[in-house]
């Protein structure tokens, strides 16, 4: 049964401005995984942005935003071997998911030069 499904849409350039402008938000908004990940690729603001617009989207499909306390660093979007983007989750995130009994994600990003976007669904 689907629980909820998020899509999110930005801009490479915010996240870059707001990543090289704003010291720490990188720790804050991203896993050690991810930023290692990001950093490893010749276009890293695109995947930061990819990952960004999949955690928006897991906050939508949730249905709760910011208002059950679950940080953005505790969504995680790594890849399986053969490239598909998988979500884990951590802390409060963890907890509301098994509250809710949510116990399957999917996540799907594209990025071009300018914009990421992602598509999220929950499952129960």
């Amino acid at each position: 049964m689907i629980f909820g499904v998020g899509v999110d849409i930005i801009e490479v350039a915010r996240v870059e401005d707001k990543l090289t402008r704003t010291p720490g938000l990188r720790e804050k908004l991203y896993t050690p995984v991810e930023v290692k990940y990001c950093e490893s690729k010749k276009f890293p603001y695109e995947h930061y942005a990819a990952r960004f617009a999949a955690k928006e989207a897991f906050m939508k499909a949730l249905g709760t935003g910011w208002s059950q306390g679950v940080k953005f660093s505790e969504i995680e979007i790594h890849n399986l071997e053969s490239g598909q983007p998988v979500i884990e989750v951590y802390g409060r995130a963890k907890e509301f998911c098994q509250a809710e009994g949510i116990g399957r994600f999917y996540v799907s990003l594209s990025h071009l030069k300018s914009k990421a976007v992602a598509t999220v669904i929950l499952e129960k």
